[in-house]
């Protein structure tokens, strides 16, 4: 696994997106790739937002296989990912989100309340409202 994250969290943008889609997959059908939480826990710490966002991603594609609930434990250190200064990440991460939730229904507390606390002045004007809409997507989608 280690080449793996070597992989993830290298300078090779496209080497480490591919690698980010072949583990999502196998997250999708396996509980494998669990075992690696808090190395991906790691990721959320590098100074490279691709780094970031891909283990935020990887954190919400393990939703479904937590049973010792380090999701749960660590929400507030994973959604610190949503005050990323690029845009382009934060929607990334809002995207992953649902996946989370899907599985996790009960953190909707804990995310709606990040949510409604993220400052978008420090995003262009263009991105802002994609923003604003994955942000109320998720809220609707998971109003019980």
């Amino acid at each position: 696994m280690d080449k793996y994250i070597d992989i993830l969290c290298g300078k090779d943008t496209k080497a480490g997106y591919t690698k980010l889609l072949e583990l999502l997959e196998l997250s999708n059908t396996s509980n494998e790739m669990y075992a690696y939480m808090y190395k991906y826990m790691e990721m959320l710490n590098n100074e490279n937002s691709f780094v970031r966002v891909r283990g935020f991603k990887l954190i919400c594609s393990q939703a479904k296989w937590d049973k010792k609930k380090i999701i749960d434990k660590n929400i507030s250190h994973i959604l610190l990912e949503l005050d990323d200064e690029k845009p382009t990440a934060v929607r990334q991460c809002l995207i992953a989100l649902n996946i989370l939730l899907k599985y996790k229904p009960e953190l909707f507390k804990d995310i709606k309340s990040k949510l409604e606390k993220i400052d978008y002045s420090k995003y262009k004007d263009t991105m802002k409202p994609l923003i604003q809409k994955d942000i109320a997507n998720i809220l609707k989608n998971n109003l019980k």
